[in-house]
């Protein structure tokens, strides 16, 4: 049986920060969390008009035979990328763009 005797600094309160540097939790500065922000474009919420593209595009896919759970994975991943901007035709395009090859019924 080996036995290692390894020193490491605690605190008085016992071994809540066992190998770290006294006060090392006291130093910390956030101003590097500060600066490894991304800036993302703001998401607004979507026109009355948006919502009446977005249901008749829905109402087309209902017709079509779309399952409701395929149909609300749809919706939301369009509306998120309305609220970013794209129109109907942009959002469905870029859907079936990066999801045909894992599905193919959009």
């Amino acid at each position: 049986m080996i036995v290692m005797n390894i020193n490491m600094e605690t605190t008085k309160k016992g071994n809540a920060r066992k190998g770290k540097p006294i006060g090392s939790r006291l130093a910390f500065d956030d101003t590097k969390q500060e600066a490894n922000k991304v800036a993302r474009k703001s998401t607004g919420k979507m026109t009355d008009q948006q919502k009446a593209q977005l249901n008749k595009h829905m109402e087309k896919h209902k017709k079509d035979g779309m399952s409701s759970t395929e149909m609300k994975r749809h919706r939301m991943m369009m509306m998120g990328r309305m609220r970013k901007g794209m129109s109907v035709q942009k959002a469905h395009n870029d859907i079936k763009k990066g999801s045909s090859k894992s599905e193919s019924s959009y």
